[in-house]
């Protein structure tokens, strides 16, 4: 299956198991009726209030996690999850933490804190461990706060060559594990975590191809590892014009689930320094730097930055821009355009408005495009236009 990038992965967003909800048992069900409206999305240019640049870590063979022996130290790697790392953090950090555990130390520094170093810290917590955070950046200036918030456990994972059966089985264990902690998390003050519906527009059937955006030279082909997760993967349901407002001829309908970021990462802080967990400000420029750090067991989790810590040139960084506009509390629903380069989520912080360049692939350059998301809200409202 080709899937160039998030955006033209138009069905695969998951929900809770379809035997809870008769109405989605079988393919193309109608039985829950859409909103007799939606609230439009005010989408110009100069409702912009910020715009956010990140770098996906993608490794061809998917996430670095297993341990080794340097610097007189136990390091365990978590790293390299692509546009993946909110979605499978939990799960990722259990397999990293019993890597820990296995060392029988009682205290464990963390490098990074991130979505994936943070949350590593808190299930080392969980497990007993007395942890410290050492890390140039915290929340929100880490550059995983820029990420657009939505559960895609197989963004950019891996490259199609490298899913292997035993790879495929590691996957699913922690994509069900961050799956099950999440839905903890739902009702929590501030939202955390947050179920939304989110519809996909298409201009062409959607048993036809849609037309795609600008090429990305040496991008590799990603496996659809989801279809592992059929109990609780939903399946779209295909819309009539008159239950939705959109200006385009097909329409289907799913649910997405949503990290508010901003109010997550600041509950994954406070409950670790309630626990006693201690933040150190520091930059490593070379790996060997670590070996001076006083815990034994070292759980390494920078990202892209493992690039020029330790070397590791299997790293690809992934360039993603992402804008927001002005919150509208009346707007509980999110979007993806095919075909249009077009990827909207609703969070409590403004309407996140994704749009991918023509070179994002292998570009580190983080300086914001303005015109890049500006041409991508243009689009939205295009989506509002009145009907013919």
């Amino acid at each position: 299956m080709h899937r160039r990038h998030f955006l033209q992965h138009t069905g695969a967003l998951l929900a809770a198991p379809a035997a809870a909800s008769p109405a989605r048992a079988g393919p193309g069900a109608t039985d829950f009726a859409a909103p007799s409206a939606l609230a439009p999305i005010r989408a110009t240019p100069d409702r912009i209030i910020d715009i956010a640049v990140c770098t996906r870590p993608f490794r061809a063979e998917g996430p670095r996690i297993e341990t080794e022996r340097r610097f007189g130290k136990t390091l365990v790697h978590n790293y390299g999850h692509g546009g993946s790392g909110w979605s499978l953090s939990w799960g990722s950090a259990r397999q990293a933490v019993a890597m820990a555990l296995a060392t029988g130390e009682k205290r464990l520094a963390v490098v990074g804190c991130g979505a994936i170093g943070l949350t590593t810290a808190r299930v080392a917590q969980r497990a007993g461990l007395r942890v410290r955070i050492y890390c140039k950046e915290r929340p929100p200036e880490v550059r995983s706060s820029a990420a657009t918030g939505v559960w895609s456990p197989d963004s950019r994972i891996c490259s199609s060559e490298h899913a292997t059966s035993a790879f495929a089985q590691r996957w699913e264990a922690m994509a069900r594990s961050s799956f099950r902690t999440y839905q903890s998390l739902l009702g929590l003050p501030g939202d955390p975590v947050r179920w939304h519906d989110s519809y996909t527009l298409s201009d062409v059937p959607f048993d036809q191809a849609a037309a795609a955006p600008a090429g990305r030279s040496g991008e590799p082909d990603y496996p659809d590892l989801e279809e592992l997760l059929g109990d609780i993967r939903q399946r779209p349901v295909p819309l009539a014009p008159t239950q939705h407002p959109f200006n385009v001829p097909h329409v289907r309908r799913h649910t997405m689930m949503v990290f508010n970021l901003a109010s997550y990462s600041r509950l994954l802080l406070e409950d670790f320094f309630r626990e006693g967990g201690e933040i150190v400000q520091r930059e490593f420029v070379h790996a060997r730097e670590l070996g001076g750090l006083r815990e034994r067991t070292i759980v390494h989790a920078t990202g892209y930055g493992a690039r020029a810590l330790f070397g590791d040139d299997s790293l690809v960084p992934v360039r993603g821009q992402t804008a927001r506009l002005i919150p509208q509390p009346e707007v509980d629903y999110g979007m993806a355009w095919r075909g249009h380069n077009l990827f909207v989520v609703p969070r409590r912080d403004g309407i996140l408005v994704q749009a991918q360049g023509e070179h994002d692939w292998n570009n580190e350059d983080i300086r914001v495009d303005r015109a890049l998301s500006e041409a991508a809200v243009d689009r939205l409202a295009m989506a509002f236009a009145p009907r013919a």
